[in-house]
């Protein structure tokens, strides 16, 4: 059957849907924390981050106000700051890079490879005398290569701070991302897999001393009440939104199979087609934050699924080293060649727990259809 013969309306994300099959229980939740009072560091804090180390599988976490400060405050942390240098990837959300240059360091960036992720041959291209980390980022819910990662980071001593903003729950060689680094950055914005009804963001740490520096930087420097140690920011998760994330937080796996499901209906009815699909190695479990496919065809197709009433995003169509706020760095278009080719060649299609099969099989079917008019 001709996808057009039966026509969709298939938006990239519906956040309402989730929250429409947890109504009741995020109403008794939110209850709970309005009759308390207790709406800053409170009860509720404490269960999500005692059940988020479970998820991590780290020692500590802990509730940030967003992804963003999560990745600031662990550099931070660390003693990064001027005269400094960190690497990234320059293909992620701006959030990475602009830590760096908040902090007071300077963003160095390394191309990736074809999954997204940093690319550990340019990465130990880009390391100097003043290199104090690496930010590595999984992209779009796949771990990025943890084990050459660490090493050229063990070699050169310095630390690996994990942007896990798009891979809560994302496994690499049995290991949860953000129990590998020295700290691990989540974001629990609504878009995430495990999403806030607003911002907030968690750092896990396996380092007690990063723990106990981050509990007092999260709130001001205070060191109890009465006493403040040192001048920080106010970055914390309320209390509010750590309730409703424990609700959320009983079904993340579930959500995550479900993804993973949709996923690979996809590979399996896109795989002869001529585009670079993502896929799961033997040793990894990739949570799709996004489901992003390769195509010389990209803004042909983007066109055509939206004729048929199909939503898609680009994840994202100008590098970082390529923004205004990065032409201080000197960077200019050439120096990042798989990056910069994947801006032109990348789509991503609607992932998330609620679609149905009969949706991504419509979209399958629409994007089957595209290809043999354009064959």
């Amino acid at each position: 059957m001709l996808a057009t013969s039966k026509k969709m309306q298939v938006p990239y994300i519906n956040l309402g849907l989730q929250n429409i099959a947890l109504k009741e229980q995020l109403i008794t939740e939110f209850w709970k924390v309005m009759e308390s009072g207790q709406f800053i560091m409170g009860e509720a804090l404490t269960n999500f981050e005692k059940s988020f180390t479970t998820l991590a599988q780290t020692k500590y976490a802990l509730g940030m106000a967003n992804g963003t400060d999560a990745l600031f405050l662990s550099l931070k942390a660390l003693g990064i700051g001027n005269g400094d240098e960190v690497i990234t990837a320059p293909n992620s959300f701006l959030a990475s890079a602009s830590a760096i240059a908040l902090i007071g360091a300077k963003p160095v960036f390394a191309d990736v490879r074809e999954d997204f992720n940093l690319d550990p041959e340019m990465v130990e291209k880009a390391i100097s005398t003043k290199t104090k980390a690496i930010i590595v980022v999984h992209l779009t819910g796949r771990p990025a290569a943890m084990d050459e990662l660490l090493a050229i980071a063990k070699k050169h001593n310095i630390h690996i701070v994990e942007d896990c903003a798009q891979a809560v729950g994302a496994e690499y060689k049995g290991k949860r991302v953000g129990s590998m680094g020295t700290t691990g950055c989540f974001s629990l914005h609504p878009l995430k897999n495990l999403a806030a009804s607003g911002d907030g963001g968690v750092i896990t740490t396996n380092d007690e001393k990063v723990y106990a520096y981050l509990l007092k930087a999260r709130n001001h420097g205070l060191k109890n009440r009465d006493e403040c140690e040192f001048w920080s920011y106010n970055s914390r998760l309320d209390n509010m939104q750590a309730a409703l994330l424990n609700v959320k937080l009983k079904h993340i796996e579930k959500w995550t199979e479900r993804r993973r499901a949709i996923a690979k209906l996809y590979y399996e009815r896109l795989k002869d087609l001529k585009m670079i699909l993502p896929y799961d190695k033997d040793f990894e479990k990739a949570v799709y934050h996004t489901f992003i496919i390769q195509t010389d065809k990209r803004n042909e197709l983007k066109e055509y699924l939206a004729s048929q009433g199909v939503d898609t995003k680009i994840h994202y169509p100008v590098p970082i080293h390529l923004q205004e706020a990065a032409k201080y760095l000197g960077y200019k278009k050439g120096d990042f060649p798989v990056t910069e080719k994947q801006t032109e060649t990348i789509l991503s299609l609607p992932v998330y727990p609620e679609l149905t099969d009969e949706q991504v099989n419509y979209i399958a079917d629409c994007i089957i259809e595209f290809y043999k008019k354009h064959s």
